[in-house]
């Protein structure tokens, strides 16, 4: 069978072949490229017709996807089949929200359904309680999802709680956090799947003991008997699965504060919205597939042209959290050096992602983007009904968004060259008809599809992150060094350990 290298190998020629054709000049030549090259699904639309490509070159990368069984891998994911092979299990999170015809995928589901069911009761008595501010406590997957969909939805929920997240070791964070907080009028949730993770542990700690004690702390584990034992009852612990990882996992109990803040219409809509991105990856064929599109395209720019960075632009103040979220889903999901074998793969793989919110970065990085030596792609994101009544303003930030798209892509001559900008840096425009919980759901498990697409193309798996557990394993050995109770067995740590110790 033909390897993922040798299939990327037979897109070099169309690279090869565009690579004197610049994207203005793709553009001009053919007037019914805007609207050839523009997907819609479920409210959000997706222009990609700034991407470096011609007809001939995407029919080659569907080609590609043909080739790499990508018909198969989805249906594989979507019924739960064994899809993380290094950990041999199954990835079940669109289980959280959608119900396939399959066995394995219908039982996830029917824990999914149980677990919103005990979620509900436990939101109801909170909800008739004293308790005004909420606590999520985790770091990574069980922090950056709930942390995102409760800020960029904040506006359809009743205000009947006040949202914390809480999250860096850093206890200045839970020293400021607390600050300002009532104990005998705030609860936390302690979200972990192993009740392991040190900082979650820790941070756990801290708000326990200025609770006074373990009557207002709720968790989200698989690991019961170790929540109990910190103090939790084993009533108010939500269970996680090893079948769902951490960056997947908003869909489940983890999305507990999510519930929380919009209640239970209000998360079903964001399960909704997901829901619909999922039937549509598996149903549509590839031409019209637009998570497969936004994998295709990523594939070309990282493999064909190279360019070894993309940023996401999200042209919405809610969504200013989105870039950090799809830094741990895209960047842990798809940063692998070996493919499901153990063998090196020969090509490049996950490009590193960045980005900030318009029109704030347009202030500070934009002109690296714009005249920098390195090419970055960009995924911009716009939302079209804003749910607030200055249109003038909204028109102002859309005419941003757009002008940053058409600049990047066409450049301009300038008077000198200095003012020159070379234009012909790719972008994909996604536009939500409105943000609301809904779209939300549809845009990320949308980043979902696409990223496991991306690990079939690339032959990799998209489920472990194993070179997360190393840096853990060694601040476990450093500890006892800072506490003098042993010797760093690095040079450099003993060097840089003795100046901390001397300073302390």
């Amino acid at each position: 069978m033909e390897s993922p290298a040798s299939r990327l190998r037979h897109l070099q020629s169309h690279g090869a072949r565009l690579a004197g054709r610049e994207l203005k000049q793709l553009l001009a030549a053919d007037p019914g490229r805007a609207a050839r090259m523009a997907l819609r699904v479920d409210g959000l639309y997706a222009s990609f017709a700034r991407q470096h490509v011609d007809d001939e070159a995407l029919e080659a990368l569907f080609a590609v996807a043909r080739a790499s069984g990508m018909g198969e891998a989805i249906r594989a994911l979507l019924h739960g089949e064994e899809v993380n092979r290094s950990e041999r299990r199954p990835a079940l999170h669109s289980a959280l929200r959608t119900v396939f015809e399959a066995p394995v995928a219908s039982q996830a589901a029917a824990e999914a359904a149980a677990t919103r069911a005990r979620m509900r009761t436990l939101a109801e008595a909170l909800r008739v309680s004293e308790i005004t501010d909420v606590i999520n406590i985790g770091i990574g997957g069980s922090d950056l999802g709930p942390r995102l969909a409760v800020d960029a939805l904040r506006d359809f929920g009743d205000g009947r709680f006040r949202l914390h997240f809480l999250s860096n070791v850093d206890a200045h964070a839970a020293t400021r956090l607390l600050s300002g907080l009532d104990p005998a009028r705030t609860a936390a949730i302690l979200v972990s799947k192993s009740f392991g993770t040190q900082e979650t542990l820790l941070n756990g700690a801290l708000v326990r003991d200025w609770l006074g004690g373990g009557e207002r702390l709720y968790a989200v584990s698989a690991n019961v008997a170790k929540a109990e034992a910190f103090g939790v009852d084993p009533a108010r612990v939500l269970p996680m699965w090893d079948w769902v990882g951490g960056r997947y996992s908003l869909w489940s109990a983890v999305g507990f504060s999510v519930l929380l803040a919009l209640g239970e219409d209000g998360f079903a809509a964001m399960l909704a919205g997901a829901e619909a991105m999922d039937r549509h990856f598996l149903e549509a064929p590839a031409e019209s597939n637009l998570p497969l599109w936004h994998a295709l395209f990523a594939v070309w720019n990282r493999n064909v042209e190279g360019h070894a960075a993309h940023a996401v632009l999200p042209y919405d103040e809610r969504l200013r959290l989105l870039p950090a979220y799809l830094q741990q889903l895209v960047m842990e999901s798809l940063g692998k050096r070996v493919d499901h074998a153990g063998e090196p793969v020969a090509h490049d793989t996950v490009p590193v992602l960045w980005g900030g919110a318009g029109t704030d970065s347009q202030h500070s990085f934009f002109q690296a983007l714009h005249q920098g030596t390195q090419v970055v792609p960009a995924d911009f994101i716009g939302v079209i009904r804003p749910d607030h009544p200055h249109l003038g303003q909204h028109r102002v930030l859309l005419s941003h968004l757009l002008a940053q798209t058409e600049a990047l892509a066409n450049g301009d001559a300038g008077e000198t060259p200095q003012q020159h900008s070379p234009g012909n840096r790719p972008s994909t425009l996604l536009l939500l008809d409105r943000l609301t919980p809904r779209s939300f759901g549809s845009l990320i498990a949308f980043y979902e599809h696409s990223v496991y697409a991306q690990s079939v193309l690339w032959g990799i798996n998209a489920f472990d992150q194993f070179g997360v557990e190393l840096g853990k394993r060694l601040a476990n050995g450093l500890l006892p060094v800072l506490e003098g109770r042993a010797r760093a067995r690095d040079a450099v740590s003993a060097a840089l350990v003795e100046e901390i110790l001397s300073r302390g």
